[in-house]
């Protein structure tokens, strides 16, 4: 398989978040707007390129027995490294996504591709698997956001472009997620299908 079809399989057959409906706790969670969305996605992309990368570079060193440990643990490293840099350097975005980031970890797109891909590929063939399966996330989670945000209040990324009145609060709490989340699953859905 090319890496260009590896790349594209994250974005659009295999995306985590419309297709294959995983991570839907980070999703509803922190997509309240498209800023958090954004940066959640990204968060989650480093993630997985860098323990894509390293898992498939160790696979052959790493016995059967201990495994998933292990690459719990890589990824584990990366997502300290993702929360370190964030706390430091841009601690308002930190303190919104607050718990979200170390539940990176454990979250089942980054183990389900750690063991499912990087195991049993190449390091360049994993880390365009991680750039593909992340930039699909950081897109569905972008646009999650932005519905959300414009939604329920008007803005986008921040700025007006609507009056705070015309929002409707229902859209930034959780019942709004979930009612956004599920009509861009169906546009994907109808899109595919055509």
């Amino acid at each position: 398989m090319s890496n260009l079809k590896v790349f594209l399989n994250g974005l659009i057959t295999e995306n985590p978040t419309f297709v294959l409906l995983l991570g839907m706790c980070p999703t509803l969670g922190t997509t309240s707007s498209a800023l958090n969305g954004m940066s959640m996605g990204l968060a989650t992309m480093f993630v997985l390129i860098c323990s894509n990368i390293v898992i498939a570079a160790v696979k052959n060193l790493v016995p059967d027995m201990v495994r998933i440990p292990a690459y719990i643990v890589i990824i584990a490293a990366f997502v300290t490294v993702v929360q370190f840099c964030m706390e430091a350097y841009t601690p308002a975005l930190y303190a919104s996504l607050g718990l979200y980031i170390p539940l990176i970890v454990v979250n089942c797109i980054v183990l389900g591709r750690a063991e499912s891909f990087a195991a049993k590929n190449g390091v360049i063939a994993s880390g365009f698997d991680g750039l593909g399966i992340g930039l699909g996330f950081t897109v569905a989670l972008t646009l999650l956001g932005a519905c959300r945000e414009l939604l329920g209040t008007g803005k986008l990324f921040g700025l007006t472009l609507a009056p705070e009145e015309y929002g409707s609060l229902i859209f930034i709490l959780a019942p709004g997620g979930f009612l956004v989340l599920g009509y861009l699953i169906a546009i994907v859905n109808k899109l595919r299908k055509a």
